[in-house]
């Protein structure tokens, strides 16, 4: 793992622990769709000109997720990521962290080599608002969102909050193609498409 920490990649955690955390038999489904975002984002990074040094935290290889990862994903053991027990807080100075949350008052201006961001792992279907945000403020570490209300507005098909919601997936994309194109418009729109209810601005000016 230090080879890769100290490799000049863009550094990203999942805090896989949020999500995996669930009382059966909920957690054989959310074990699933966590494996499968997994899965996801891995194979987005694999394609990104700048791939980010990923690692998944409060993973231990002897949980129901690792079985789920293992029977969901071909080749998942081999995987070029960072799997630690460890706590997502504990990996690295806590001065350097930036958790990403939608609740932060944050706007998230630029992704930063010298800082590593946390996405926590949640996938339920239900909307739990301040989760990420109250883990953050625990550990006294920096929170962002990303700049949506700063780029998009939000159009008249626009349902409700949950239309508001991205999975892990979306938002990794959102990172990734800001940090090879620097151009927050052209992240946001690959990330969120019109059915969440959101349009750059300068489409409807």
């Amino acid at each position: 793992m230090a080879s890769l920490r100290a490799s000049g990649f863009c550094r990203l955690m999942w805090d896989v622990s949020i999500g995996s955390k669930r009382p059966c038999p909920q957690a054989v489904r959310l074990g699933a769709r966590l494996a499968g975002q997994i899965r996801r984002l891995y194979g987005s990074n694999k394609k990104a000109e700048r791939p980010f040094w990923i690692c998944l935290t409060g993973f231990t290889t002897d949980s129901p997720l690792y079985e789920e990862c293992l029977r969901m994903n071909d080749g998942f053991s081999s995987y070029l990521l960072d799997i630690t027990e460890e706590d997502c807080f504990s990996l690295f100075p806590l001065e350097t962290l930036v958790y990403l949350t939608p609740d932060s008052e944050h706007a998230l201006a630029n992704v930063d080599v010298d800082k590593v961001y946390i996405l926590g792992g949640l996938v339920d279907e239900s909307i739990q608002k301040k989760v990420t945000l109250q883990k953050a403020q625990e550990h006294s570490v920096k929170t962002a969102r990303l700049p949506i209300q700063e780029y998009m507005v939000k159009c008249q098909s626009g349902k409700n909050y949950h239309s508001e919601i991205l999975t892990i997936n979306q938002v990794f994309d959102i990172l990734s193609t800001y940090f090879e194109t620097q151009n927050w418009p052209e992240a946001l729109k690959k990330g969120v498409c019109s059915r969440k209810g959101y349009v750059l601005q300068n489409s409807v000016e």
